[in-house]
């Protein structure tokens, strides 16, 4: 009984969940905010432990202020069109590429 009550709890849980994901879904661009976070976290370890040099951190940063800017514009006319959120990722995923080819690259910060 207690396992048929959970297991309808969480099946109308997950319903009303998704509808309210869908809501906000026209209005946002999806898990671009968070990749951006872990982007920006990835470079600012970078530049702690000496894999990027000065040169390299400023314009992986330029890059994500870049992507910053194509995001709010996205946002701005209040619905993220498909294409706009293809937008994003495609930057998002070339931004992850610059990162890592520049942590990885044989130059170091002394």
């Amino acid at each position: 009984m207690k396992s048929t009550l959970f297991f309808i709890a969480a099946l109308i849980f997950g319903v009303v969940t998704e509808v309210s994901a869908q809501d906000v879904y026209a209005t946002t661009t999806g898990t671009a905010s968070v990749r951006q976070v872990n982007q920006q976290s990835r470079i600012a370890h970078g530049t702690a432990n000496g894999e990027l040099t000065r040169a390299e951190r400023k314009a992986l940063k330029a890059e994500q202020r870049h992507i910053r800017r194509v995001k709010q514009r996205a946002k701005a006319d209040g619905v993220v069109t498909r294409e706009e959120k293809l937008r994003v990722n495609r930057k998002q995923r070339r931004a992850d590429r610059h990162i890592r080819r520049q942590k990885h690259d044989a130059q170091k910060r002394y």
